[in-house]
């Protein structure tokens, strides 16, 4: 599955996957107890595809965070948990990123980056093959001369 249809809803726990639409929002099963909640657009929704994490050049996006993280954990859970001490989800964040802005990057968002991997490797979403494919098509050019 792809991030396009994982979610995080203002104010609930945890990460939320996309169901169907409604005609006031849509409907959201969460990845923790698999139950069903009813979203309209009175609630603040970002979708995960959409988040991105400063750094002092660039922004990155959340795929590649969880990517990076994906490699140095060998697709297991984290080897370290988002209730740790402020200085050790630091330190660990800056192996996977050391490049992120310590002004802009709270440590309240390296705990949500953490758990959101969890999750995600809990519920076996972190495989992202089914989104490259679509980014290594190549288009075949064709010369055109500018007498034409």
């Amino acid at each position: 599955m792809s991030l396009d249809k994982v979610l995080a809803i203002s104010g609930k726990p945890g990460l939320y996957k996309l169901i169907m639409q409604t005609r006031n929002g849509f409907i959201a099963e969460s990845l923790l107890d698999n139950k069903r909640l009813s979203v309209t657009m009175n609630h603040n929704v970002s979708v995960l595809s959409e988040i991105a994490i400063y750094t002092l050049t660039e922004e990155v996006p959340l795929k590649s965070v969880l990517q990076t993280i994906a490699t140095k954990e060998n697709n297991g859970p984290s080897s370290i948990s988002h209730k740790d001490s402020k200085d050790k989800l630091e330190e660990y964040f800056f192996e996977i990123l050391p490049e992120y802005d310590e002004d802009r990057v709270y440590p309240s968002d390296i705990k949500k980056v953490i758990q959101w991997y969890n999750l995600l490797q809990k519920n076996d979403l972190l495989d992202f093959t089914d989104e490259t494919e679509d980014d290594n098509e190549t288009v075949s050019e064709t010369p055109v001369s500018e007498n034409e």
